[in-house]
């Protein structure tokens, strides 16, 4: 039963925490130039999809109520609040953009324009790229209030410019303005364009600041009065929890092509735009006051992933080579080894070729007749469809089940199971109201044996099957031929199939099954444990964790004095150092990989339950999604995990602790003189070699 007095962090003002979290490691500067200005555009990135998908359920619910009910006044509220945060945050952002990135760059001999004003020496070089690489694709539009105007994409940037007629120069009231919109042609031209070096310095100009240094050149004749940027993001999300499996796909495509039409849910513009100026579009294109986030001269800084580095490594993190496995070194085959011990796999830490392998070796293994794979987000030209694809032409039977509903992922989804279908591999499609997130292969082997007719290999994953993202995300999979782990495998396929099945699952955790009875008869053994006189202590690491539940479940094990750490990347809805979490600690730890493995420790009276999973403690996983945890049985390799996040929980240079009023407080700041400094992903490396070495 919930406590009255247990109270939570609102989940997107949570989620804001972590964002700006991301935005801080563009402050440290014991980082290279060009690691900060990745992770501002990581910031922006991530704002984007915020306001594409979170935000605009928030205006989903003003559109829909026409009378203002709580739930619309709270949707406001959440609004309010959404945007006033980030408005102080983008302050935050434009100020570490120009006074530290800029002067930084400087310093390296980069010289980044933040204006029009062309130098003499690059004036020819500009006007003549504007005149051919440029003005061709622009397409100038002026704007009319109460008419038919331009459709406004969704995360493009756009200019909007007002203009005087040459004749009525003496008349400078905004009256007598006209005004135009103009796109940057985005898909023919790059964002940053690079001039030629002067006087030992590289010159790089943004796109914005060409098109204006020329832009007379566009209404030859007006005088140009002004010209500002601005942007609108849309909603991208949709819902297909309803659709039956009737030709989902084109359902699918069908939503996802419609998502660039979507409703406002943010207009950015150039805080420095003229209050008459702002009035006219809002009226134009009918804002609302709730859609308006003022921001910086430049837009769409995602797009500093690309600023050119013109002295290379230098300037960028250097990230080690991934480590190599030495049993799986030591034997050519995977399988064979597989036989005789289960084997963890640490990424990025250590190779993904050993998935890959594992998957190409059963595709032209003799004694394998059946491969099955879960698909959520792979890599374009992903080498692992290529392994199935291979399989299948061997003669194996290959079933994928593809979900289409992996947000932004569906049109890469949808084609990739085009061409394994068009390879012979039997594709299954989502599953009506649930999203199947479980990160699952299993390699069936012929069986002679009656009474053993599942033989065979699985992996199971806490991340994607992407070799890309496996060189920047940590995760962790494990890759075994455990007989009763094969079996439940072989069930959770089967229900996947639509097939009888019995839900019987001895080991694994499966959402919509057994998963979450089972974490809380697991908290409450830690709760009993210490009302027994013994130890409680859990230790979670997940990305997110929002499900009051599951919450609500802590707090009480927190009141029963059982020790809890929690190693939560992003959302965070527990809040800490109340009389109710006095036992818990929330740590972030945001570095140079993602931090994506989900791992769950109970103490258990020291007999140490480890899981690993695909799942965050948010309602949509435990509820709305397929999910598994999966156990780790070898104590060789318990150790190995414990150790890990030992070494996180130690970490007092990338980690901070998140207080009460959801402030990340690094640790290195609170840390004593004599501390040893940890960064976690670097002592995990290390740790990770040094095991290898033994």
């Amino acid at each position: 039963m919930e406590n009255s007095q247990y109270r939570y962090f609102q989940r997107d003002i949570s989620w804001l925490s972590f964002n700006y979290r991301v935005l801080l490691e563009a402050k440290d500067v014991r980082l290279p130039i060009y690691e900060r200005i990745k992770f501002l555009s990581i910031y922006s990135s991530n704002l984007e999809e915020f306001y594409k998908i979170r935000v605009s359920g928030y205006h989903s619910s003003l559109l829909k109520s026409i009378n203002r009910d709580e739930s619309v006044e709270e949707a406001m509220k959440i609004i309010v609040q959404i945007n006033n945060e980030v408005t102080a945050q983008e302050k935050e952002y434009y100020l570490i953009f120009n006074e530290m990135i800029l002067p930084e760059l400087k310093q390296n001999r980069i010289i980044l324009y933040q204006t029009d004003k062309v130098e003499p020496f690059h004036r020819a070089y500009v006007e003549k790229y504007f005149n051919e690489e440029v003005f061709p694709y622009l397409q100038p539009m002026i704007i009319m209030k109460d008419e038919i105007h331009s459709f406004i994409q969704d995360g493009q940037i756009y200019q909007v410019i007002s203009l005087l007629k040459k004749r009525k120069k003496k008349e400078s009231d905004e009256s007598s303005y006209t005004y135009a919109i103009m796109k940057i042609p985005h898909a023919r031209i790059p964002r940053f364009i690079k001039l030629p070096p002067h006087d030992d310095n590289y010159y790089i100009m943004f796109i914005d600041d060409v098109i204006k240094a020329n832009m007379q050149s566009v209404f030859p004749g007006y005088e140009i009065v002004d010209c500002f940027s601005i942007k609108i993001s849309r909603d991208a999300d949709f819902s297909l929890e309803e659709e039956d499996q009737k030709d989902i796909a084109e359902k699918i495509l069908r939503k996802v092509r419609r998502r660039k039409i979507g409703a406002v849910t943010r207009f950015q513009y150039d805080k420095d735009m003229p209050d008459y100026f702002l009035r006219y579009l809002c009226e134009a294109y009918e804002i609302e006051n709730e859609e308006l986030l003022p921001s910086g001269r430049y837009l769409n800084l995602t797009d500093l992933a690309t600023l050119p580095n013109p002295l290379g490594d230098q300037l960028k993190q250097k990230l080690p080579q991934p480590l190599r496995i030495p049993e799986l070194e030591a034997n050519t085959s995977v399988l064979r080894v597989l036989r005789n011990q289960d084997v963890l796999l640490h990424f990025p830490y250590q190779s993904f070729d050993y998935l890959l392998r594992f998957l190409m070796q059963a595709a032209f293994d003799p004694k394998v007749i059946e491969i099955k794979v879960t698909q959520y987000r792979v890599a374009e030209n992903s080498a692992v469809i290529n392994s199935l694809i291979s399989a299948a032409k061997n003669g194996k039977r290959v079933t994928v089940f593809v979900e289409l509903k992996a947000r932004f992922d569906e049109e890469n989804n949808y084609f990739s199971s085009e061409l394994m279908q068009q390879a012979g591999i039997k594709i299954i499609y989502s599953l009506p109201g649930l999203k199947v997130h479980a990160k699952l292969a299993y390699v069936r082997k012929r069986s002679n044996d009656p009474e053993d007719p599942l033989k065979g290999y699985a992996y199971l994953g806490t991340g994607n099957f992407n070799e890309k993202t496996a060189r920047i995300y940590s995760d962790k999979g494990l890759l075994t031929s455990n007989k009763e782990i094969i079996k439940d495998i072989d069930e959770i396929f089967r229900v996947l199939e639509g097939k009888s099945h019995t839900h019987d699952f001895k080991h694994l955790l499966v959402t919509q099954f057994n998963l979450v009875p089972e974490i809380h008869s697991m908290i409450e053994q830690e709760i009993t444990n210490v009302k027994n006189g013994g130890v409680g202590r859990i230790i979670l690491k997940m990305n997110s964790l929002e499900d009051k539940e599951m919450i609500n479940a802590l707090y009480r094990a927190s009141e029963a004095g059982v020790k809890i750490d929690l190693i939560i990347r992003g959302i965070c809805c527990l809040i800490p150092n109340q009389s109710y979490s006095i036992n818990i600690k929330v740590t972030r730890i945001v570095d140079a990989y993602l931090e994506h493995a989900r791992v769950w420790y109970f103490f258990s009276g020291g007999k140490e339950r480890i899981y690993l999973t695909s799942a965050d403690w948010m309602s949509r996983n435990l509820h709305r999604r397929i999910e598994v945890a999966f156990p780790v049985y070898s104590e060789l390799l318990k150790r190995q995990i414990v150790d890990i996040l030992n070494i996180q929980l130690a970490d007092n240079q990338s980690a901070v602790w998140v207080d009460e009023n959801l402030q990340n407080v690094f640790k290195c700041d609170l840390a004593s003189p004599n501390d040893a400094p940890v960064r976690a992903q670097q002592a995990i490396y290390e740790y990770l070699k040094k095991s290898a070495e033994l």
